[in-house]
């Protein structure tokens, strides 16, 4: 989850890499620290809470630095979140200096012999442990080799890791390695960069290199090297960010999560370009499948974690419509778990906003093991899952800074869409105008959440009104079901208070006793005229649990006149296909989490206890 920066060239190193902390912020922030030369002294600086304690330290004592430097912000998991336990972590004679993202498994033998070599550690860390078998690895060689002292230290470590160093012996290198954690390389002219996300560097370059698993670099100002862990010259991939700087600022709002909120149309827009081709056909170029692979198929398993998850079940109600396949949804960290049944006529879909969820990375290679074919939908291009996966769907939502996913949910729900649809016309289980009038609706949704956009004043207003609320419920039925879970989510990660989904049908069996008088309830009513059968069944349900004095919050088409009596609070939305409805539907609810946690004086972009990618299991 950790944020990671790191730099070598002529510019001034503290402010290259400060600047790129405050871009990644959003990986964790119960901490933050720094690392420079000056002169070949090795000088850090480290502060717990969020970047701006860093800041204030460095302002009042700003270390000189040479052009080189290394930093981190921290998602704590060994450790209390203090001023010991931040990065980066030094050796016994402060000549390396090492940060890092993902958990040393095996970090407690490893202490033991370390310290019984002497070693003392100041810090709960795994992450000393790393520092200190680099120092002794380096004293053992006798040659001052970093890299070489690096692969070695790998070697020996279990678990998911990026690990970034300095040395005080080699003052124009910084070596990194990485195993099941992110880190990407950003080329520059006459300065390199290293992070584990291209924002921190987006500012100074747009090219970038992929490293693969089990890889050192060493990064230079004019060079940059690539080799496996036993030292041999290893393969990358080198690409170009089709985004800018701007697109990861602010742009005027307060917070990030306002401004991807407003982006969705456009982000949407951008997902479905050019996915039609001259002949009328869904044409998805990044699909490595071919078309005899995918008839094969003989069921699809769906696996995701989060909000991704609910992307996921929106999917199996899609993708079963449209080909007749059964679709399982998993949670990615139960996945491999249960032993499930796989083979090579199982097609595995697997779902992740970044590309390096690692409950999500560990499912997907168990799946690739029991020979099941795997296609990734993904936002971040060059991250692992894509990499490891037998064909990728991009969603193009652009950054997502804000750790509460918004944009990229919508996204992923088009990707899915667009997913259904290919596998529909690829088995002949759709004729092309049948396709082509599905295409045709997806293409008006940017438009119809940009309507949606326009009218919710009175969701601001509303979840003002709810800020002193203990429980908000959410109840759903068919598509709407996994979206009312998505609502709850929402409310629970930004506004930190207990909010529960259920599927509508299941309120007699047991939820319809939390009713009491003023509870608020959150109803997504499905399409009248594309579900006139569940329609007619929920409105029952409203009726019920109004009856019991809830406060019923009703998200309805426009024109459902059948629910407003019943509704407490009226959000109407545009009336669109069924199966799309959850592309509209759920913009008010992301709305409605935002201004509640906003009222309650939360920080929406990052909140407690999160991050935005989940690198360790």
């Amino acid at each position: 989850m950790c944020g990671i920066v790191g730099y070598v060239g002529p510019q001034p190193a503290l402010e290259v890499v400060v600047d790129g902390l405050a871009r990644l912020e959003y990986r964790g922030y119960d901490s933050a620290g720094v690392a420079v030369l000056d002169g070949g002294t090795l000088q850090t600086e480290k502060r717990a809470g969020k970047l701006a304690n860093l800041r204030r330290a460095l302002e009042a004592s700003p270390p000189a630095a040479d052009g080189i430097g290394i930093g981190h912000t921290r998602w704590a998991t060994h450790g209390a979140p203090n001023d010991v336990n931040a990065h980066p972590h030094v050796d016994g004679e402060r000549r390396v200096a090492v940060i890092h993202n993902g958990i040393i498994e095996n970090f407690a033998a490893l202490r033991v012999e370390l310290e019984e070599r002497g070693c003392k550690f100041t810090s709960e860390t795994d992450t000393e442990v790393a520092a200190h078998l680099l120092s002794t690895e380096l004293k053992d060689r006798g040659d001052g080799d970093l890299a070489a002292a690096m692969r070695a230290v790998c070697r020996r470590l279990e678990g998911a890791f990026t690990l970034v160093a300095m040395y005080a012996g080699d003052p124009d290198l910084i070596v990194a390695a990485r195993r099941n954690s992110p880190l990407v390389v950003g080329r520059g002219d006459g300065e390199n960069f290293l992070a584990s996300d291209v924002a921190a560097f987006i500012a100074h370059t747009r090219d970038a290199v992929e490293l693969g698993q089990d890889q050192v670099v060493e990064l230079r100002a004019g060079d940059v090297r690539v080799t496996d862990y036993d030292g041999a010259p290893a393969p990358v991939r080198e690409y170009h960010v089709d985004w800018d700087a701007s697109a990861a600022e602010k742009g005027g709002y307060e917070y990030f999560m306002l401004k991807e909120i407003v982006e969705q149309p456009r982000a949407l827009a951008d997902t479905l370009l050019g996915r039609v081709a001259a002949d009328g056909t869904l044409t998805l170029d990044e699909m490595r499948l071919d078309g005899a692979e995918l008839r094969e198929i003989h069921k699809i398993v769906i696996i995701a974690c989060g909000t991704s998850y609910h992307a996921g079940m929106i999917a199996k109600y899609a993708i079963e419509h449209w080909c007749r396949i059964p679709c399982e949804v998993e949670v990615a960290s139960e996945f491999r778990y249960r032993d499930p049944i796989l083979d090579r006529q199982t097609l595995v879909i697997a779902i992740s906003q970044s590309g390096e969820s690692m409950d999500t990375l560990m499912a997907v290679r168990y799946a690739r093991e029991q020979r099941a074919r795997v296609l990734a939908i993904c936002n971040v291009n060059g991250s692992t899952i894509p990499r490891e996966s037998d064909a990728v769907l991009y969603t193009h939502a652009g950054p997502e800074v804000g750790v509460a996913a918004t944009k990229t949910f919508l996204t992923q729900l088009a990707a899915c869409y667009l997913v259904g649809l290919y596998l529909a016309q690829v088995r002949g289980h759709k004729y092309g105008d049948e396709i082509n009038a599905v295409i045709g609706q997806l293409a008006h949704m940017p438009e119809q959440v940009e309507k949606v956009l326009g009218t919710v004043d009175p969701v601001r207003a509303l979840a003002r009104s709810l800020a002193g609320a203990d429980t908000v419920l959410f109840l759903g039925r068919h598509v709407g079901f996994p979206v009312a879970m998505e609502g709850a989510l929402k409310l629970k990660e930004l506004a930190y208070m207990h909010a529960e989904a259920f599927a509508a049908g299941e309120l007699k069996h047991g939820p319809i006793a939390l009713i009491e008088d003023g509870l608020p309830v959150v109803v997504v009513v499905p399409s009248r005229e594309g579900r006139g059968v569940l329609h007619d069944k929920i409105v029952s349900n409203i009726q019920e649990i109004r009856a019991r004095g809830a406060r019923t919050v009703v998200i309805a088409e426009e024109g459902d006149e059948a629910v407003r009596p019943f509704a407490d609070e009226l959000v109407e939305i545009p009336a669109v296909p069924t199966l799309l409805q959850p592309i509209v539907s759920t913009v008010p609810l992301q709305v409605f989490a935002c201004e509640l946690a906003l009222a309650k004086g939360n920080d929406v972009d990052q909140p407690r206890n999160l991050a935005k990618s989940v690198t360790v299991e």
